[in-house]
């Protein structure tokens, strides 16, 4: 009776049209509600494919005009209409670019933003859906009795079944997210074939007696560890043809073999791959097989656009505590400008290229910077100036190509490189200043002689060295702070529309009333005045001077 029970509420589930209504592809309204077993297959639930979980959701964002990829920035014109036309068409994808172009966050963004929650067994770890097993053998499962297989297919690992056995209807159902189905492996050459699609398990064959033709005998590899879900092979190239083989025979036909003993199972996984321009332009390093079958090809790129940069900075930059610092905005343009230059620079690798990172990197050290010589030390907030700069030596990383790479050529080359970002940033704020404050300023420098400028000294102290000390004496100087003040705010609220255009909040752009903060603008006037047609002032060590 119990048995015969089992087999109508099944099939009756099997047979039947979902009875819930979907809020994206795939997800009943009510999933939270459905927690175990038997409330799946009262609902009659029926699995949507990660592929159409892909599409629909894109397809749903596209018409309501959402951005589809939240914190991919900069690539609106060229990139993000590939990716769309890539999932319209259910392609798998390979990602081609240098280092630092947001490749494998691409793949983890497609994930996390348009893949829809799923209903797995609890503990599962290869993502069991218990409505997709068969069936014949769902009801064998409840009933606790053997299931007799034609073929070693793999829907639900063994531990599962055990569940299914044990608690039948009861058994636990979670709902598991897209980032949880985001699988990433970093191809290297030490990755193995088991590695990637699973294996014979000899000691579980030993330890528990099972018979090398049950599927008990199978461990998965990554690819299963990501069903229905999204897998990333970051550097593809760098897996030999062997393991490449591997991967196309599960991806095109759904069977991975052990020797003689074939293991059946359907991923239900899109592949991102990436590859470095290098590998990717050189013959046989991806064989034409799986060449080919990743469909479309995307060539990524750098950011084109400082704010673009500047904005992904922000994004990724892992800074202790916020409430702590004050960013001004020329010192994150500096910063940006720096990376963008040298990706330009002759010298430089082109190859290679300059990762976004370098940026990203350099920020964070900075506001280390500040915190370590003035902020810790004197309790105050840590604003970073343009006399820290130097600390991004130890982050700036980039390879020559012209001349010997070595570490003292490629500090000479950045110091040219900043002192030329410096240049262009405060001609960016300085410039179009009134020509009778710049001469009352030089007239004023003849008569106070020199401002001195250092990462150690803070603004608001009792020695007459201290920023806000030497100031005073300055009368055009605090007017020209004014004006350039009033060119810093506009491309502060410029920038901080783009922010909220892009689901960006840092609130660490503000405060400009801050001694620190003052004091790094009066560093941005200085630099800047050393660039004036005619120069105003020049610099020895650290001591600003007329001309």
């Amino acid at each position: 009776m119990i048995s015969e029970n089992f087999k109508d509420i099944v099939h009756k589930s099997y047979i039947s049209n979902p009875d819930y209504l979907e809020t994206v592809p795939g997800l009943p309204e009510n999933y939270k509600d459905i927690k175990t077993l038997e409330d799946l297959l009262s609902i009659n639930y029926k699995h949507v494919s990660a592929n159409d979980q892909l599409r629909g959701n894109l397809i749903i964002k596209l018409k309501r005009q959402q951005f589809p990829y939240s914190g991919i920035i900069g690539y609106d014109e060229d990139i993000v209409p590939s990716l769309n036309r890539a999932i319209l068409s259910s392609h798998d994808i390979l990602l081609v670019g240098q280092i630092g172009q947001a490749k494998t966050k691409i793949a983890e963004t497609v994930a996390k933003n348009l893949l829809s929650p799923i209903p797995i067994v609890e503990g599962s770890i290869t993502n069991d859906i218990p409505t997709l097993i068969p069936e014949s053998e769902l009801v064998s499962l409840l009933n606790d009795k053997e299931i007799t297989r034609a073929r070693p297919e793999f829907y639900i690992s063994t531990e599962t079944e055990d569940k299914i056995r044990n608690n039948r209807l009861d058994t636990k159902i979670i709902w598991i997210d897209g980032p949880s189905r985001f699988k990433y492996v970093l191809a290297t050459p030490d990755i193995s074939v088991k590695d990637l699609v699973g294996q014979i398990d000899a000691i579980k064959i030993a330890k528990r007696g099972v018979e090398i033709y049950n599927m008990e005998s199978y461990s998965p590899g990554q690819l299963l560890l990501a069903r229905h879900g999204v897998f990333c092979i970051d550097e593809l190239p760098v897996l030999d043809p062997r393991k490449q083989v591997a991967l196309l025979s599960v991806l095109q036909e759904g069977i991975y073999t052990t020797g003689s003993y074939p293991v059946i199972f359907k991923p239900d996984t899109r592949i991102i791959s990436t590859a470095n321009p290098i590998d990717y332009t050189h013959s046989g390093k991806i064989i034409e097989p799986l060449y080919d079958r990743l469909k479309s090809h995307i060539i990524t790129r750098y950011p084109k656009k400082v704010y673009d940069e500047m904005m992904i900075m922000l994004q990724e930059a892992n800074i202790s505590n916020l409430r702590s610092i004050v960013l001004p905005i020329f010192i994150l343009r500096t910063l940006a400008e720096i990376t963008m230059i040298a990706r330009g620079h002759p010298e430089i690798n082109h190859e290679k290229g300059v990762s976004v990172r370098m940026s990203i990197h350099s920020l964070e050290i900075l506001i280390s910077e500040a915190e370590r010589v003035r902020g810790i030390i004197n309790n105050i907030k840590a604003v970073p100036r343009f006399s820290d700069i130097y600390s991004i030596h130890q982050t700036s990383k980039f390879e020559l190509s012209e001349i010997d790479d070595s570490y003292e050529n490629r500090m000479n080359i950045l110091d040219t490189i900043i002192s030329d970002a410096v240049k262009k940033i405060c001609a960016h704020y300085v410039a179009d200043l009134p020509p009778e404050k710049l001469i009352s300023l030089k007239n004023e420098f003849k008569i106070n002689k020199t401002f001195h400028v250092s990462q150690d000294i803070i603004s608001k102290s009792k020695g007459p060295k201290s920023y806000q000390a030497q100031v005073s004496k300055f009368d055009s100087l605090r007017e020209i702070m004014d004006i350039v003040a009033v060119n810093i705010a506009q491309d502060q609220k410029h920038f901080e529309v783009a922010l909220r255009e892009n689901e960006i909040n840092f609130d660490t752009l503000r405060d400009t009333k801050d001694p620190e903060y003052l004091a790094s603008v009066t560093e941005l006037i200085l630099e800047g005045l050393r660039f004036t047609d005619p120069p105003i002032l020049d610099r020895k060590e650290g001591i600003y001077v007329h001309i």
